[in-house]
């Protein structure tokens, strides 16, 4: 995906435009009325450019009244974890507006940013941000979780907005709440399951895939790593379908799946490459020296008489989990082996 789309219908907007695409290394689209300097696309239909480009862009930044930024892209919008942010500013660069995706999208962010290259002033119109509050859309994405259900996103948030307690079942505290709880928010931390309230608004944090509590606002933390082992030539499909069945079957998220990890042999191995490229995740290497010093549950010497070690992908998966536990086993495919290790 592209990084931002700069659209601008004046001269004095053109002229702001290439000053930000060169400072935020985007791409300028300006109207063909415009005599072009440098690099630009040109475009006669600013509602056709929007709907062709708006989701190959993670940022949409118009330099236009705003009128004209929420017809071009009103036909694009979708769900507010799958938009763009979009930016909408003056000619002058004076004011700033977060428009679409201030949060999750990063809109907000992206408003501060501009306005301290204009010299203008960022416009956020946010309740938690005006209020200076958390957001929880924002704190899941500042620690690497993944919300599951964005309906009970709104009644979390207006529940800090109201100065009401949330509940919170964080039973390792992946949040962090326990030691750095947000200012302005009051929470009651709920010590087992049983503990929750149906029906009060409140944070739920599990690593497992389930209907969310009534009330519970569900987030995935990324603390798994997958380890991997595998043939020579085995495919990228083979490898993802029996991480995502595996994982499936034992009933847990495939947002908590934070990396693959394998031996470092391995690094050429085109299947695998293209599996992680497929899951969006990183791909940790490991030497066999590291490897050997894991000990496993399930040694191979068959393994041990093709890779020089016992196991590949259960003590790839504890190096990968720094030193975890192991929470799914060796689990076979015709030519792949995988295992999962939760993170301490």
């Amino acid at each position: 995906m592209k990084e931002t789309a700069i659209y601008a219908l004046t001269p004095k907007g053109a002229e702001l435009g290439r000053f930000l695409a060169a400072r935020l290394h985007g791409d300028l689209f300006l109207s063909r009325n415009l005599v072009p300097e440098g690099k630009a696309v040109v475009f006669d239909s600013i509602i056709n450019t929007v709907r062709a480009a708006f989701h190959d862009y993670r940022n949409h930044i118009f330099i236009t009244a705003a009128g004209i930024a929420v017809r071009a892209i009103s036909p694009c919008i979708r769900a507010k974890d799958r938009d763009p942010a979009v930016v909408v500013l003056d000619q002058r660069g004076q004011y700033c507006v977060s428009l679409l995706s201030g949060h999750l999208g990063g809109a907000n962010e992206l408003a501060l940013r501009i306005a301290s290259l204009t010299g203008g002033r960022e416009v956020i119109t946010t309740a938690t941000d005006t209020e200076g509050l958390p957001s929880m859309d924002m704190v899941a994405m500042e620690k690497g979780m993944v919300i599951s259900n964005l309906d009970a996103l709104k009644a979390v948030n207006g529940a800090i907005l109201r100065g009401e307690t949330l509940q919170v079942f964080d039973v390792r505290d992946y949040l962090g709440f326990r030691d750095y709880p947000p200012e302005e928010v009051k929470l009651e931390y709920c010590t087992s399951e049983c503990d929750w309230v149906p029906g009060r608004p409140g944070i739920w944090v599990d690593w497992h895939t389930r209907t969310p509590p009534q009330g519970a606002l569900l987030l995935h933390p990324g603390c798994m790593v997958a380890g991997v082992g595998c043939n020579r030539g085995t495919g990228a499909d083979e490898i993802v379908r029996l991480i995502r069945e595996t994982l499936s079957r034992e009933g847990i998220s495939m947002h908590s799946l934070r990396a693959l990890a394998t031996i470092d042999i391995k690094k050429e191995e085109a299947g695998l490459l293209k599996a992680a490229g497929e899951l969006g995740l990183p791909l940790l290497f490991f030497s066999r020296e590291q490897i050997g010093t894991i000990d496993v549950p399930h040694p191979s010497l068959t393994v041990k008489r093709h890779m020089g070690v016992k196991s590949v992908c259960e003590a790839a998966a504890l190096l990968g989990a720094g030193k975890g536990e192991l929470v799914i086993p060796k689990t076979k495919s015709r030519n792949a082996t995988m295992a999962l290790a939760l993170e301490h």
